[in-house]
């Protein structure tokens, strides 16, 4: 089912007020790697929130979201102090690993295997 457009605007909001909010708090970059927020999904009710985190160079993904996610009350009393105008409730927030980059560098290294394979074969 496709969004809707209160559903986008919500997202859009939620999610830069949460990459500043993750800047704040010194999520952004840690041990070497980054962490950005690649998108905010909302349920049609605006109740609860789906938040992707893309994590570059972090070796341990899992332990990231679970240290994120034992100061969600900061996080959330933050994000209310925020969008406490814009929204009567701010939605529950659940955190989902977005591995859209590790595809890409993946895709990115087979292709060049490939591209590899290629020449070598033209070259005898």
């Amino acid at each position: 089912m496709q969004e809707s457009k209160r559903q986008k605007q919500v997202g859009q909001l939620l999610q830069k007020e949460l990459s500043d909010i993750f800047n704040r708090m010194g999520f952004n970059i840690l041990e070497g790697g980054m962490i950005s927020i690649s998108s905010v999904r909302l349920t049609p009710d605006l109740l609860e929130a789906r938040v992707y985190l893309s994590m570059f160079k972090i070796a341990d993904t899992a332990g990231m979201i679970l240290r994120i996610k034992e100061r969600m009350g900061e996080i959330k009393k933050d994000l209310g102090n925020r969008v406490g105008k814009q929204l009567r409730r701010v939605p529950e927030l659940s955190l989902f690993l977005d591995d859209t980059l590790e595809y890409v560098f993946k895709m990115d290294e087979l292709f060049k295997k490939i591209k590899e394979d290629d020449e070598g074969k033209e070259n005898k």
